[in-house]
């Protein structure tokens, strides 16, 4: 940001997280520009019904978005419809869960009430202040950790009203803030826009990984080869010398492991350890994806890690159960959890190949046989990986195919890696830009 200019003269705001600000902004408790007000508690057994409205709750209010579609409703009586509704320009403000999270209510006619868990912030004068410039000073305080001290860590995180109320804040004369708000609204869109492009370049870098994974183990790596039916509608035709079998005679065993009362912290070099689901997800397996066994308790060894075990997440989201990774090394202090199985490999199969041919089968037998809600944690069984119908080469075309793959995978891999570390740094950006603006350490009035 070095080619925006600081103001001429700066203050001591005497509020530790903004510093000095420019001489002339006014630094002041929130509630001499602010009127704030808790919503409506909903109150079932009262509800007459005689004047519903429908009404915003915390989950409803994101960070700059507001949802409006299948609210619920509550009464709001006609004399409480100035203290429980809100107009255009109004901020809402998280008051409990993500403490301080808000957005702008802009311009809606239809009549919505808001209930406790949100502050309503209206500027006391239309004259003196806009919520857009407000809206970003919020997103830094609350990124600064303003908010933290008024949560309660022994229950749920709050925001009450009343110490709300006394936060200070500094507030440019409002032909600035409005400067200010523009500016950041270019600017973020701009931003925004560029992580939204990246964001999407992962993905399709992603589906390219598994495609490749996909036509590698269904296919194998030479065009010329003859073909022959899979007698499998989805596989259609596989090499012609490649054999068919279920995937169960290529296993020497499988098995779960145990669910015990663990730590929070991830286990020290020789501590028992048990792992957690997530330590396959995205193809690789991840050790520190784990908790401490507590000191008391009696650790299982037969469960601990040895290299080519094959970890299969038998109970996770829908869209990451079935996902696999082949353990490296022997890790005998890490123990198996109850939502993973463990997979023996024969001599048919190598633990990589094995591993890549779950991925691929494995994912479409996901797709139709997986137990549970789609929303929640789902089950794959044991028995629908075992039955599952798979096309195997020799060990030799194996080792030659996940060699051939590890290549083009790791070039894949080095580029999403550069493009997710690009869209940290331009979040990084953003988010300076923005502190940088409603603190005052640049100047944007000749940025109109």
């Amino acid at each position: 940001m070095s080619h925006y200019k600081p103001y001429p003269a700066y203050k001591d705001s005497g509020v530790e997280w903004l510093g000095l600000v420019p001489e002339h902004w006014a630094v002041c408790k929130l509630s001499f520009r602010y009127s704030i007000e808790l919503g409506k508690m909903l109150d079932e057994k009262k509800l007459t019904k005689t004047s519903l409205v429908p009404y915003l709750r915390n989950q409803d209010v994101q960070w700059d978005s507001i949802n409006t579609q299948d609210l619920p409703e509550m009464d709001i009586h006609p004399e409480e419809l100035e203290r429980y509704s809100i107009r255009d320009g109004d901020l809402l403000v998280c008051e409990g869960g993500d403490v301080g999270r808000a957005a702008i209510w802009r311009g809606k006619s239809a009549i919505f009430g808001y209930q406790k868990a949100l502050h309503r912030l209206r500027h006391r004068s239309s004259g003196a202040d806009t919520a857009e410039f407000f809206f970003f000073s919020l997103l830094t305080a609350k990124q600064r950790g303003v908010f933290e001290e008024s949560d309660s860590k022994a229950t749920i995180a709050h925001l009450p009203a009343e110490k709300f109320r006394q936060y200070r804040f500094a507030f440019p004369p409002l032909s600035e803030q409005q400067v200010i708000a523009a500016h950041l609204d270019r600017e973020t869109a701009r931003i925004d826009a560029l992580i939204e492009k990246k964001t999407r370049f992962i993905e399709l870098l992603r589906e390219k990984r598994q495609a490749l994974i996909t036509h590698a183990v269904t296919k194998g790596l030479d065009p010329g080869v003859k073909m022959k039916d899979s007698g499998v509608e989805w596989l259609g035709e596989v090499p012609e010398h490649w054999g068919l079998t279920p995937l169960k005679r290529l296993v020497s065993s499988i098995g779960q492991g145990w669910s015990p009362e663990c730590e929070a912290r991830i286990p020290e070099d020789g501590e028992w350890g048990v792992l957690k689901v997530g330590c396959v997800n995205g193809g690789v397996f991840r050790s520190e994806e784990s908790k401490a066994l507590p000191a008391e308790m009696e650790p299982r060894p037969e469960l601990g890690l040895k290299k080519g075990d094959v970890l299969v997440s038998r109970a996770n989201t829908r869209e990451l159960v079935g996902s696999c990774a082949v353990v490296p090394c022997d890790y005998p202090h890490l123990l198996l959890c109850d939502k993973l199985y463990r997979i023996g490999c024969s001599e048919r199969v190598t633990p990589d190949f094995l591993a890549a041919l779950i991925t691929v089968y494995g994912r479409r037998a996901v797709e139709v046989e997986a137990t549970g809600a789609s929303s929640s944690m789902v089950n794959i069984a044991q028995s629908v990986i075992l039955d599952l119908r798979v096309a195997v080469p020799s060990t030799d075309e194996q080792d030659e195919i996940i060699s051939r793959v590890s290549i083009a995978m790791s070039r894949i891999d080095d580029l999403r890696g550069k493009t997710e570390h690009s869209i940290t740094l331009l979040k990084e950006r953003r988010s300076a830009l923005i502190t940088a603006a409603v603190t005052g350490q640049i100047d944007l009035r000749e940025t109109v």
